[in-house]
């Protein structure tokens, strides 16, 4: 590429807990200007960072002619307005996940950036972490057959009655909260990655404790879900189960399992992604017993250091995709979940709740 890509970042809970240090690991691109809703937040994440700018204001930050690319990083309630707002100023964008609150905006995305041209993505960097890097590649290369099942089962405690409150947004459905869409939509758009797309989707998703108690004694209203189970037909013939709960007491963990006709692959380890604690076992038709598979060891081209930190493997993760994106912005093939991609999990998102509404089945179009 003749020159970097310029970075500005709306957001900075996230945006500069992971994406910004992910931005920077990978010498391309350029983040020049942070934005937040306070001045105070804006201004000590751009010094944290060493970025040049900070700012408030949204808006003016995506009319700025330095900058090539807006990484939309907010609640999931501002997604759709300031993204469609850069696509229309003619910006790439990266938008976190989920893409939107439901498919009608995600569509809108989805169609605007096509129609423009323009190179966008989906922080979907589950698909980057160790353990799920070699998974890709085995199934991508046909080492396991014609798949037949895959199941993610992943357990946390975040919402247990035992545990304290979690920013209160994320417990109202209306704001993009719960665990259907903070968690099991990375390992809907992950089975996607290996399997292509579903034609059918049946689930049941449940809220376990529909008010809690905050800290002052007044009740919470919780109409997000804390639990749910979903069943995916592929087109390719794949049967994929996504069982999530963010009520497992004292449980941090996630198990993927993959069988085909000439082989299987078993991943366990912690939701985080740590790799200290993670392993994977495969099979294959030719040889008797598990062996062990590695994990994959890439690291960012870059050389910047990843901090140690539990938001590292995040920051790894995100770094990766970020350089495997580059070919995109020269009109090449990228592996890089686009907004199309984040449009279909928002599918099969709202499929799932219409399922478990009373719907039964719900087809895919």
């Amino acid at each position: 590429m003749a020159k970097k890509i310029r970075v500005g970042v709306i957001g900075t809970g996230w945006g500069s807990l992971v994406l910004t240090p992910a931005f920077q690991s990978v010498p391309d691109y350029e983040v020049v200007a942070l934005c937040a809703r306070r001045e105070s937040s804006a201004r000590a994440a751009a010094e944290r960072l060493g970025v040049p700018e900070n700012t408030t204001d949204w808006r003016a930050l995506i009319a700025r002619e330095d900058i090539d690319l807006i990484a939309v990083c907010t609640p999931t309630t501002l997604h759709h307005e300031q993204t469609m707002a850069a696509l229309r100023a003619g910006k790439h964008v990266l938008c976190e996940k989920p893409l939107a609150l439901d498919p009608d905006q995600a569509r809108e995305m989805s169609e605007l950036a096509e129609e423009r041209g323009l190179v966008c993505g989906v922080n979907f960097e589950g698909r980057w972490l160790p353990e799920r890097l070699p998974v890709w590649r085995h199934v991508r290369d046909g080492r396991i057959g014609q798949p037949y099942l895959a199941r993610v089962v992943t357990n946390a405690d975040y919402w247990h009655p035992t545990r304290d409150l979690q920013s209160e947004w994320m417990y109202d459905e209306a704001q993009g909260g719960g665990y259907l869409l903070g968690m099991a939509s990375h390992d809907i758009d992950f089975l996607i990655a290996l399997f292509g797309p579903p034609s059918a989707v049946c689930a049941d998703v449940r809220t376990s404790t529909p008010t809690r108690t905050r800290a002052d004694g007044s009740t919470l209203q919780v109409t997000a879900d804390d639990t749910s189970t979903l069943l995916m037909r592929m087109r390719d013939g794949t049967t994929c189960v996504i069982s999530t709960t963010a009520v497992a007491l004292q449980h941090d963990s996630r198990v993927l399992e993959i069988f085909g006709s000439e082989g299987s692959i078993t991943v366990t380890g912690k939701v985080q992604g740590d790799a200290t604690n993670t392993s994977i076992q495969w099979s294959h038709a030719d040889h008797r017993g598990l062996a062990p598979l590695p994990l994959g060891d890439r690291e960012p081209l870059g050389g910047r250091p990843i901090p140690n930190r539990r938001a590292g493997a995040a920051i790894r993760a995100l770094a990766l995709m970020l350089e495997d994106w580059l070919p995109a912005f020269d009109g090449e093939p990228s592996p890089v979940p686009t907004l199309r991609q984040g449009w279909l999990v928002s599918e099969v998102v709202d499929a799932a709740r219409r399922s478990s509404a009373g719907a039964g089945w719900v087809s895919l179009p």
